[in-house]
């Protein structure tokens, strides 16, 4: 039988987060079809891009945050 795999099944085996006999089905699908692994090869490429970016808020954007917070738990009260 063969399964159609989904990009979201593919993001899912490269997160580790499969099972083990949706880990086999996926290798043995990724060997005998060169579209399907075509298309995890784009979707490894994007991830590896996206390692390289440590985003973080600026201190001011958590400050205010912060001090909206404290005026709406001030306000309740």
């Amino acid at each position: 039988m063969n399964r159609i795999f989904t990009p979201e099944d593919l993001v899912q085996y490269l997160y580790k987060e499969t099972t083990p006999e949706q880990n086999a089905a996926i290798e043995e699908a990724l060997q005998n079809n060169w579209t399907l692994r075509e298309k995890f090869e784009v979707i490894k490429k994007a991830h590896a891009r996206l390692e390289k970016f440590k985003l973080s808020p600026r201190v001011e954007s958590v400050l205010n945050v912060l001090k909206y917070g404290n005026k709406q738990i001030v306000s309740q009260d």
